[in-house]
């Protein structure tokens, strides 16, 4: 598929189904894109598609089939989307760091394919706002999927969670305690960690 260059093109991709639930029309929305009128549009809709795809297949499914409803609150990025984000302060990291994540349609710097979105689970945000504890989502979805990277962010609990072709496996959080939760190498990162979720459902659509 070539990129959009009318209003109808971009209509078809954003008919394109990724999985039983998501289309990309789903994940193509951003207040950067909006407010400042740069189209978020992907340069390479084949590999946004391939990668959105597995994103939603392996990880945004089993969650909604498991927690319910999941708002999208920040998903795919452009490259311009991002990057004027980044240079303007609005939270966005650089597009070298970003290909792969946000920017679904750029390869890392290993050439690796990935995607990211950050999700909104009510389920467990409406438990958080009664003093749950954030890293009870993380070991959950730890154990049970295979992300790359989570981060967890103070409103709504809101957390980026990525598929990626070489996944990482690493949480960090900006919500106390604040920093590294686990990665590669640290004496929790093995194992099972229901402890820290007891009252969590069993898996769905896994």
């Amino acid at each position: 598929m070539q990129k959009p260059a009318t209003m109808r093109e971009l209509e078809e991709l954003g008919r394109v189904r990724l999985s039983k639930s998501f289309f990309m029309r789903n994940f193509l929305h951003s207040e950067i894109s909006n407010f400042h009128g740069i189209p978020n549009i992907p340069d390479d809709p084949d590999l946004a598609i391939a990668a959105g795809r597995k994103l939603c297949e392996e990880i945004l499914e089993p969650l909604r089939a498991t927690f319910g409803d999941l708002a999208i609150r920040s998903s795919f990025r452009s490259a311009a989307v991002n990057g004027f984000g980044h240079e303007n302060g609005f939270s966005c990291a650089n597009n070298e760091i970003n290909a792969s994540r946000h920017i679904w349609d750029r390869r890392d710097a290993e050439g690796h394919m990935g995607a990211m979105a950050c999700v909104v689970v009510p389920w467990f945000a409406d438990r958080a706002a009664q003093d749950s504890d954030w890293r009870a989502m993380a070991w959950w979805v730890h154990d049970h999927l295979p992300y790359n990277v989570m981060h967890f962010m103070p409103n709504l609990t809101a957390f980026n969670v990525a598929w990626h072709e070489n996944p990482i496996r690493r949480i960090t959080s900006n919500i106390a305690p604040e920093g590294t939760l686990t990665e590669p190498g640290m004496d929790n990162h093995e194992g099972d960690h229901a402890e820290f979720y007891p009252s969590f459902p069993e898996l769905k659509g896994g």
